[in-house]
Protein backbone atom coordinates (compact mmCIF):
# COMPACT_ATOMS: atom_id res chain seq x y z
CA UNK A 1 0.00 0.00 0.00
CA UNK A 2 3.07 2.36 1.02
CA UNK A 3 4.75 1.74 -2.38
CA UNK A 4 1.28 2.21 -4.47
CA UNK A 5 1.20 6.31 -2.66
CA UNK A 6 4.50 6.69 -3.57
CA UNK A 7 3.95 6.15 -6.75
CA UNK A 8 0.61 8.44 -7.05
CA UNK A 9 2.68 11.05 -5.51
CA UNK A 10 5.63 11.00 -8.16
CA UNK A 11 2.72 10.53 -11.00
CA UNK A 12 1.21 13.88 -10.04
CA UNK A 13 4.48 15.19 -9.66
CA UNK A 14 5.16 14.06 -12.92
CA UNK A 15 1.86 15.81 -14.43
CA UNK A 16 2.15 19.00 -12.61
CA UNK A 17 6.08 19.22 -14.11
CA UNK A 18 4.85 18.94 -17.74
CA UNK A 19 1.76 21.33 -17.13
CA UNK A 20 4.01 24.11 -16.04
CA UNK A 21 6.36 23.03 -18.86
CA UNK A 22 3.33 23.67 -21.07
CA UNK A 23 2.21 27.00 -19.65
CA UNK A 24 6.01 28.14 -19.75
CA UNK A 25 6.39 26.90 -23.14
CA UNK A 26 3.64 29.18 -24.38
CA UNK A 27 4.73 32.33 -22.45
CA UNK A 28 8.15 32.43 -23.81
CA UNK A 29 6.75 32.32 -27.19
CA UNK A 30 4.30 35.11 -27.08
CA UNK A 31 1.17 33.07 -27.95
CA UNK A 32 -2.03 34.07 -26.53
CA UNK A 33 -4.94 31.74 -25.76
CA UNK A 34 -7.27 34.29 -24.32
CA UNK A 35 -9.62 36.44 -26.48
CA UNK A 36 -8.02 38.88 -29.24
CA UNK A 37 -7.38 42.50 -27.60
CA UNK A 38 -8.69 45.22 -30.38
CA UNK A 39 -6.23 46.77 -32.11
CA UNK A 40 -5.69 48.54 -34.68
CA UNK A 41 -2.93 48.26 -37.76
CA UNK A 42 0.08 50.77 -38.67
CA UNK A 43 2.75 50.57 -40.77
CA UNK A 44 6.23 51.48 -40.73
CA UNK A 45 8.92 51.15 -43.62
CA UNK A 46 12.49 50.27 -42.81
CA UNK A 47 15.94 50.33 -44.78
CA UNK A 48 16.84 47.11 -42.81
CA UNK A 49 14.99 45.22 -39.74
CA UNK A 50 17.93 42.70 -38.96
CA UNK A 51 16.39 40.25 -36.96
CA UNK A 52 12.94 41.75 -36.32
CA UNK A 53 10.19 38.66 -36.09
CA UNK A 54 6.74 38.53 -36.93
CA UNK A 55 5.03 38.75 -32.58
CA UNK A 56 8.03 41.22 -31.56
CA UNK A 57 7.08 43.56 -29.00
CA UNK A 58 6.33 47.41 -29.62
CA UNK A 59 7.23 49.42 -26.67
CA UNK A 60 5.89 52.86 -26.23
CA UNK A 61 8.61 54.08 -22.76
CA UNK A 62 9.56 50.36 -22.10
CA UNK A 63 5.46 49.36 -21.68
CA UNK A 64 4.20 46.79 -24.56
CA UNK A 65 1.23 48.50 -26.19
CA UNK A 66 1.32 46.14 -29.10
CA UNK A 67 3.25 43.97 -31.23
CA UNK A 68 4.53 43.31 -34.88
CA UNK A 69 1.87 41.50 -37.09
CA UNK A 70 3.36 41.37 -40.67
CA UNK A 71 6.94 42.23 -41.80
CA UNK A 72 7.09 41.99 -45.89
CA UNK A 73 8.58 43.79 -48.81
CA UNK A 74 7.54 47.10 -50.22
CA UNK A 75 7.65 46.38 -53.73
CA UNK A 76 7.86 50.10 -55.05
CA UNK A 77 10.84 51.26 -52.33
CA UNK A 78 12.72 47.41 -51.61
CA UNK A 79 12.22 48.81 -48.29
CA UNK A 80 10.30 46.20 -45.54
CA UNK A 81 7.10 47.18 -44.90
CA UNK A 82 6.27 46.41 -40.94
CA UNK A 83 2.49 45.96 -40.16
CA UNK A 84 2.39 46.41 -36.35
CA UNK A 85 -1.19 45.91 -33.97
CA UNK A 86 -1.12 48.69 -30.87
CA UNK A 87 -3.42 48.47 -28.54
CA UNK A 88 -6.86 50.42 -29.37
CA UNK A 89 -6.47 52.06 -25.07
CA UNK A 90 -3.12 53.51 -27.10
CA UNK A 91 -5.00 55.78 -29.08
CA UNK A 92 -3.29 59.18 -28.97
CA UNK A 93 -0.15 58.11 -31.24
CA UNK A 94 0.37 61.22 -32.93
CA UNK A 95 1.13 61.43 -36.50
CA UNK A 96 4.95 62.41 -35.71
CA UNK A 97 5.82 59.48 -33.85
CA UNK A 98 9.03 57.99 -34.75
CA UNK A 99 9.71 54.39 -35.09
CA UNK A 100 13.15 52.65 -34.10
CA UNK A 101 14.09 48.88 -34.13
CA UNK A 102 16.26 48.09 -30.87
CA UNK A 103 17.64 45.49 -29.10
CA UNK A 104 17.11 43.78 -25.67
CA UNK A 105 20.70 43.83 -23.86
CA UNK A 106 23.65 43.18 -26.27
CA UNK A 107 22.45 39.84 -27.57
CA UNK A 108 19.07 40.13 -26.92
CA UNK A 109 15.82 39.63 -29.56
CA UNK A 110 14.86 43.10 -31.23
CA UNK A 111 11.60 45.14 -30.56
CA UNK A 112 10.03 48.00 -32.26
CA UNK A 113 10.65 51.26 -29.57
CA UNK A 114 7.80 54.19 -30.26
CA UNK A 115 8.80 58.03 -29.34
CA UNK A 116 5.35 60.25 -29.32
CA UNK A 117 5.56 62.89 -31.22
CA UNK A 118 3.74 66.47 -30.45
CA UNK A 119 1.03 66.81 -33.26
CA UNK A 120 -1.99 67.05 -32.56
CA UNK A 121 -3.38 64.87 -35.11
CA UNK A 122 -3.82 61.36 -34.58
CA UNK A 123 -2.32 57.74 -36.39
CA UNK A 124 -5.24 55.74 -37.43
CA UNK A 125 -6.41 52.16 -38.78
CA UNK A 126 -3.84 52.02 -42.03
CA UNK A 127 -1.87 54.83 -41.19
CA UNK A 128 2.39 55.16 -41.67
CA UNK A 129 5.35 56.49 -39.55
CA UNK A 130 6.99 58.35 -41.58
CA UNK A 131 9.94 58.52 -39.24
CA UNK A 132 11.92 55.82 -38.97
CA UNK A 133 15.22 54.23 -37.52
CA UNK A 134 16.51 50.71 -38.92
CA UNK A 135 17.99 48.41 -36.89
CA UNK A 136 21.70 48.48 -36.43
CA UNK A 137 23.34 45.45 -37.62
CA UNK A 138 26.51 44.32 -35.40
CA UNK A 139 28.32 42.72 -38.03
CA UNK A 140 28.05 45.75 -40.26
CA UNK A 141 29.59 47.61 -37.26
CA UNK A 142 32.01 45.33 -36.80
CA UNK A 143 33.24 45.10 -40.57
CA UNK A 144 33.12 48.81 -40.63
CA UNK A 145 35.97 49.11 -37.44
CA UNK A 146 37.74 46.38 -38.31
CA UNK A 147 38.57 48.09 -42.21
CA UNK A 148 39.58 51.27 -40.16
CA UNK A 149 41.70 49.33 -38.67
CA UNK A 150 43.66 48.03 -41.28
Amino acid sequence: MQMRTIEIVVGAFMLAGLISLAVLAIRVSGFNVGAEANTYSVFAKFENVGGLVVRAKVSIAGVIVGQVAEISLDQESFSALVRMEIDSDVAELSIDSTAAILTEGLLGGKFIGLTIGADEAYLKEGSYISDTQSSIVLEDMIGKFLMKQF
